[in-house]
Order: C-alpha cells, then sequence, then structure tokens
C-alpha cells in the first residue's frame, strides 16, 4: 500500500486583480515546489520598503516594496509556514548569516533565512574574470560554518516568502535577495490536481504564465548547473 502524502498548513495574504484581499489558510502536500513557495525569510526579517525597513510579518499586500533597480513595485503576496524542528531530519535546515559576513553592511545585522532563499551572487569560479556576473543562488549553498552556518532552531520558526506583479530582487538587511518564482517550467512536474492545488495559492494570478521571466539566471545548487 502507498504511503500518503504527508501535508502541511500553509497561510496565504495576497490582493486580487479586482482589489480585494484574500486571507487564508490552505492544507497542502509537503512537496518542494510546495515548501519553496513559504520558507525564505524568517520571522523579523527587515525587508526594505518605500518607507524604510519593515520586519516581514508587518507587511501586507499594496506595500511599497524597493526592488533591486530602486524602483518601488506593490507588495501582492505574503505566503507563511511554520518551520519545526521535529522536522529537522527532513526539511533542510534555516540559514543563519552573521553581521558584515559579505561585506559591510550585508548583512546589517544577523539575519535567518529559510531553504529556499536565493541571493544575488557572483559564484567564486567567475570571480576575476571582468565580468562579475551575478547569478540568484541558494544561500544554503554559501554555508562555511563560520560565518555562515546552518541552524536547527530549538522552537517553531514562522518562514514568509513574498510575490511581487513579477519576480525581482528585493533588499533584506542588505543583501539582494529574490521573490519568489516556482521557476522554469516545475509546475509541469507536477499532477494536473497538484498544479491546480499549487495555483490556487495565488490569488493574484490566472495562470503558471503569469509568474513571468526570472529576472536573473539561477544557479541550481552546488553543481553550479544554471537555469
Amino acid at each position: 500500500m502507498q504511503a500518503e502524502q504527508p501535508t502541511r498548513s500553509y497561510e496565504i495574504v495576497a490582493k486580487r486583480a479586482d482589489g480585494s484581499v484574500f486571507i487564508g489558510q490552505n492544507r497542502a502536500p509537503a512537496l518542494p515546489v510546495f515548501e519553496d513557495a513559504f520558507s525564505a525569510f524568517a520571522h523579523g526579517s527587515p525587508v526594505l520598503t518605500d518607507h524604510g525597513d519593515v520586519a516581514v510579518e508587518d507587511l501586507h499586500p499594496g506595500d511599497m516594496i524597493i526592488k533591486g533597480d530602486g524602483k518601488a513595485a506593490p507588495l501582492l503576496w505574503v505566503g507563511s509556514s511554520l518551520f519545526i524542528p521535529a522536522d529537522s531530519g527532513k526539511r533542510t535546515p534555516l540559514v543563519r548569516i552573521m553581521a558584515d559576513s559579505l561585506g559591510a553592511g550585508r548583512p546589517s545585522g544577523f539575519l535567518t533565512f529559510g531553504p529556499s532563499a536565493r541571493m544575488l551572487h557572483t559564484p567564486l569560479h567567475l570571480r576575476g574574470n571582468g565580468t562579475q556576473r551575478e547569478f540568484l543562488t541558494l544561500l544554503r549553498d554559501l554555508v562555511d560554518g563560520v560565518n555562515i552556518i546552518e541552524i536547527s532552531p530549538p522552537t517553531p520558526v514562522r518562514l514568509y516568502h513574498l510575490c511581487l506583479a513579477r519576480h525581482a530582487t528585493i533588499t533584506v538587511g542588505g543583501l539582494p535577495v529574490e521573490t519568489f518564482h516556482p521557476g522554469p517550467d516545475v509546475l509541469r512536474t507536477l499532477s494536473i490536481r497538484h498544479r491546480d492545488q499549487f495555483l490556487g495559492m495565488f490569488p493574484h494570478i490566472q495562470s503558471d504564465k503569469d509568474f513571468g521571466p526570472l529576472c536573473h539566471l539561477r544557479v541550481a545548487g552546488t553543481s553550479d548547473m544554471l537555469l
């Protein structure tokens, strides 16, 4: 008999196209594509808005978020879930980055990120060649055991992710990190039932095409493959 797929509770606050606000809680499979949409920023993470830094848990749809290009765009979706210590053997640990680990004010203070957080970063093997090209890199792939470490907190931690109208980088504690995007063609790997269930968690869009293109290429894990 096939084992039942584990599920998890996900909370959503979103601004629909007609301007109304959706607030809901869904029970959905604990599959990577679902987990990634709700596990980037820990409670307390400072997100740069047009009114300065605002803790991620205090953000609401309609707040103006400063993008990497310096322009402001309205926040359309906030998703969150609980990271539970008992799941440590099943979920990737959190990542803690110490102050100034990546340069002065980067980050401005120690920050904790979830397993799906990606930062705009120049991989070591591309530095010094005159291009300094940056890619969206999983923060867990930057763990060095000293300034960037993995942690499994003793108490539950609420993790968040954010969506703008289009995929972008935003500033969190001085670091350029990405908003949520499921990735090119990822949803095609899901069953129709799971794909519909996933898209139903994003009331501000009509189809997967509405996520738009990635704003930068991603490094796909430690193998340095690009997406």
